[in-house]
């Protein structure tokens, strides 16, 4: 049997400088040629990489590019440095990619003059963009994009239109850019492979964790799932502001890195398939599934759940489960106030409700621990660090035994469970976030629809659960 096509990737959780980033506008101290993978097809370096951050508009005007548009111009930086002024880091750029002989996706700070005529001109007469670029094998700038969804950046502007930006390449054909903070949003990223034939995401991005459910690592994984699609993520490495955690993700694997401890980045390198094969769909939901589904499927239909042995046929009606219902109480988790319920036994049906969201848990569990694990919703507006609206059912471990410590940051756990998670989500848009003890990626062992409610089911975890939980972003009502 032929083997499936593939290509070797690198990405990089980027070290940078403990203490105050104040790099000097000089690009001799650009030197990620020690970065460059003998047999990589394409390497991703992080958001912020070059320069740093935390700069005013007029601080970091002396770190920025000039950026001519590869849609408007054909043009080699290396091969062609004098061309246009002002860009030494595109040079370098240009110069690696040819160095290596791969392609090269690398994010910087860019500038753009503008007339006073232009209504969204800035004061100072120009824009400056946080901007991604690609280039060839051969160190052809093939794509730029710059970023819609800053994060209290007020040294860059948002471009007056999202720029859908795609390239070539002839190991892995079409690949799409975005960068950190949009992730989360419609434009570009869903629109990016909603309207293009995108199997492949190069994902620069400078991200803070943030347990249980936004975890670099964690969304990144997410969003390869649910879209079935390669997600090649660097991140920058800077532990004392909670920055770390790369991976080149598919849907059914990934290849990570995330150290809270160790001050120094790490590049990761994966042979991955040219067309990712997807997780998402409800295969498998006939008559010969395994017990544990055959009785998800009874609970969402409403009937009873019947089990035959040699003595007789045992049923369970799905209302017997919430005749002991344990208590509903309330825990803010990622800074929203989050309803919920504990998990308490060793097996049973949980629900619980917000707004229009209910949320189900069908569980057992080989043995129990000491742990507090609770069933989260949320149906809302999130409002804290950017505005969205989001609807999340969330399976965590608490801080602690007592209710208030549901929602806190924990990356260590013990709890096992076989589990069924689903919810009557408003939107097609629902991300599985999975993370085990130790800050280790799982993978479902089913995701999909079923009667208009999207499931998450797992069996055998390898190691204590931290999070399980589904994503959803309704983003018409952000």
């Amino acid at each position: 049997m032929a083997s499936e096509p593939n290509f070797s990737a690198a990405g990089i959780d980027l070290a940078m400088p403990v203490g105050p980033i104040t790099p000097t506008p000089s690009t001799h101290d650009l030197k990620p040629h020690s970065y460059l993978v003998l047999g990589a097809h394409i390497i991703v370096f992080p958001e912020d990489g070059i320069h740093g951050f935390n700069f005013t508009r007029t601080s970091i005007y002396p770190f920025l590019d000039l950026m001519p548009s590869p849609r408007l111009v054909s043009w080699n930086p290396c091969l062609e440095p004098f061309r246009f002024n002002d860009t030494e880091v595109l040079q370098r750029l240009s110069c690696m990619a040819i160095k290596g002989k791969m392609f090269l996706v690398a994010n910087l700070g860019t500038k753009q003059p503008c007339l006073g005529s232009d209504p969204g001109c800035p004061q100072d007469g120009r824009y400056q963009f946080n901007t991604n670029v690609a280039f060839s094998d051969n160190g052809t700038l093939v794509g730029r994009y710059r970023k819609h969804n800053l994060y209290f950046e007020e040294a860059f502007d948002s471009p007056a239109d999202v720029d859908l930006t795609t390239f070539d390449t002839p190991f892995a054909g079409k690949f799409g850019m975005f960068t950190c903070f949009d992730i989360l949003f419609f434009d570009p990223a869903v629109r990016l492979l909603r309207d293009f034939e995108v199997k492949h995401i190069a994902y620069p991005t400078a991200w803070m964790n943030q347990l249980p459910l936004l975890a670099a690592i964690e969304i990144q994984k997410a969003f390869a799932t649910a879209f079935g699609v390669t997600v090649l993520a660097a991140n920058i490495h800077h532990p004392t502001l909670g920055m770390t955690g790369s991976g080149i993700h598919t849907p059914l694997k990934s290849f990570w890195y995330h150290n809270m401890d160790d001050p120094e980045g790490h590049l990761i390198i994966a042979r991955v398939a040219t067309n990712p094969q997807g997780l998402v769909g409800t295969e498998n939901t006939t008559s010969e599934m395994d017990p544990s589904h055959r009785k998800f499927l009874k609970v969402l239909s409403g009937d009873p759940y019947c089990e035959k042995d040699a003595q007789e046929v045992r049923c369970d009606e799905a209302a017997k489960w919430n005749l002991n219902a344990p208590p509903t109480f309330h825990s803010e988790m990622m800074y929203d106030n989050f309803t919920l319920v504990p998990v308490w036994g060793k097996e049973g049906h949980l629900q619980v409700c917000s707004n229009s969201l209910c949320c189900h848990l069908l569980f057992e569990r080989p043995a129990l621990s000491k742990e507090l694990y609770a069933l989260g919703v949320f149906d809302g507006l999130h409002t804290v660090h950017g505005t969205y609206y989001v609807q999340a059912c969330a399976l965590v471990k608490c801080g602690g035994a007592g209710f208030e410590t549901c929602g806190q940051e924990i990356s260590e756990a013990e709890g096992l469970f076989d589990f069924h998670l689903w919810g009557n989500f408003s939107t097609l848009y629902v991300f599985p976030l999975f993370l085990t003890s130790g800050m280790t990626l799982d993978t479902p062992d089913q995701l999909g629809w079923e009667s208009d409610h999207y499931f998450l089911r797992k069996r055998g975890l390898s190691s204590g659960l931290v999070t399980a939980a589904l994503y959803g972003r309704l983003y018409e009502r952000n």
